[in-house]
């Protein structure tokens, strides 16, 4: 049984939200990514999971608001691409590690190889 890889948040404030985490639930940051536009994302550690607060997502979602991504863990991507293939899922998005595809209801789901460590950045 795959663990929960990650849960990715759209948030507004990148910075204010991972304040938050941190304070309200004592997650702990692990990585930030910025951009030309300033910090893109903060991602905190729960546990065994990732919390990623991003200000843009990937994959197909709502332009606004809370817009939610589970992914899980994959060992193979080529593999869960064979099996979401033969379930006839499409793969909406994918990165060099995760690929996003659509449940019955319209969430975005996916599996991802990336390993965290705590000096990703």
């Amino acid at each position: 049984m795959p663990g929960i890889h990650h849960v990715a948040l759209r948030v507004s404030d990148c910075a204010r939200s991972a304040r938050f985490y941190e304070r309200a639930f004592g997650l702990r940051e692990i990585h930030r990514t910025e951009s030309n536009d300033g910090l893109r994302a903060v991602w905190m550690s729960a546990g065994g999971t990732v919390l990623m607060l991003e200000r843009a997502l990937r994959g197909e979602g709502p332009g606004e608001g809370s817009g939610h991504v589970l992914i899980f863990e994959a060992s193979d991507l080529a593999a869960a691409e064979e099996r979401f293939t033969a379930m006839g899922v499409a793969v909406n998005d994918r990165t060099a590690s995760t690929l996003y595809v659509s449940d019955p209801d319209g969430h975005r789901a996916g599996v991802s190889t990336f390993r965290f460590t705590e000096a990703t950045s």
